[in-house]
């Protein structure tokens, strides 16, 4: 069975492509980076890493909020959503080694932004992607906790599990939501 987008929905598909493009840049520039460790492009590469994160978070609020929350609350979630993502962007692109905490934070902020408007999002999604959306979000969070253990051997590789894992649950929720039944 293949995946059936309905053809004539412009937003549907925006939605998608530009949730697309998100997650394909996380990890297009995630692996880039973990690769090239030690190039001369490694610099460039970790900008774009870090960057390409508030794409994907944001990038996963847009079918959700575009396509099944819609209205006044959908835009105003969306907006909000990429308008920090966009400070976050140019926070890790410009001042790449400055402002980490607050970086961390606008992350897990940014991710849990949807609890704004928890009401309209349980209206709109399916039990099935709500339920996927907080198993991904705790996964995430809880996964942080590896990203900051330096000292833990293989922390980098735990931490990337938790990013695969949430990202997978994230994925599943989207689809749930926007494909037809």
């Amino acid at each position: 069975m293949g995946l059936v987008i309905p053809s004539g929905d412009g937003r549907l598909i925006t939605a998608a492509v530009i949730y697309g493009v998100g997650l394909l840049a996380t990890f297009g520039f995630s692996a880039a980076y973990n690769l090239a460790l030690g190039s001369r492009f490694t610099e460039i590469l970790r900008r774009c890493d870090h960057a390409a994160i508030y794409v994907m978070i944001a990038g996963t609020y847009t079918p959700l909020a575009l396509v099944c929350i819609g209205g006044w609350v959908g835009i105003t979630l969306l907006s909000v959503v990429w308008g920090v993502a966009a400070i976050g962007l140019v926070l890790k692109l410009v001042w790449h080694r400055r402002f980490e905490r607050l970086s961390l934070f606008l992350y897990l902020a940014l991710g849990w932004a949807g609890l704004a408007a928890i009401g309209s999002i349980i209206a709109a999604l399916p039990v099935a992607a709500l339920i996927l959306l907080l198993v991904g979000g705790v996964v995430y969070s809880v996964g942080v906790v590896f990203h900051l253990w330096t000292r833990l051997q293989f922390q980098n590789a735990i931490w990337h599990i938790f990013v695969l894992a949430a990202a997978g649950c994230h994925y599943a929720a989207v689809l749930d939501a926007i494909l037809p039944a």
